[in-house]
């Protein structure tokens, strides 16, 4: 029923204008669309709104992702741009420099991923992945 459906995210933000600016000048993304308390984004085949609310994000799991071709090439230029990639040394998934090589995939996909994480201006948690 869905299969022929795009996907879209939701995250919340609760000052609006402030996640505005961190997505434009920190990830480089204008909004394609807005509305009173919301903001539409689209990129590649997707799209993703932030949405103007007084409830904080859980901040504890990936909200949104991006696949990238070069993993450590989109670390450093969003560095370059005052980008914080989180530190994870956990039991089986460690980064190193930012990046962490995470073992298994889908099969479709490749045999594993390298993956980064960062959090918005809002809390919420994104993440880079890169199959391989």
């Amino acid at each position: 029923m869905l299969n022929d459906s795009e996907v879209s995210a939701r995250l919340p933000a609760q000052d609006l204008a402030r996640a505005r600016a961190f997505y434009a000048d920190k990830l480089g993304l204008e909004p394609v669309e807005e509305r009173p308390g919301g903001l539409l984004y689209r990129c590649g085949g997707g799209s993703f709104a932030l949405y103007e609310t007084v409830n904080r994000p859980s901040g504890q799991h990936t909200q949104l992702s991006w696949m990238v071709a070069d993993i450590a090439a989109t670390v450093d230029r969003l560095r370059g741009r005052g980008v914080v990639f989180e530190e994870v040394d956990l039991p089986g998934l460690r980064t190193v420099d930012g990046i962490a090589e995470v073992a298994g995939q889908y099969p479709s996909l490749g045999t594993g991923e390298r993956a980064a994480w960062f959090r918005d201006s809002e809390g919420n948690l994104l993440g880079l992945g890169q199959p391989v």
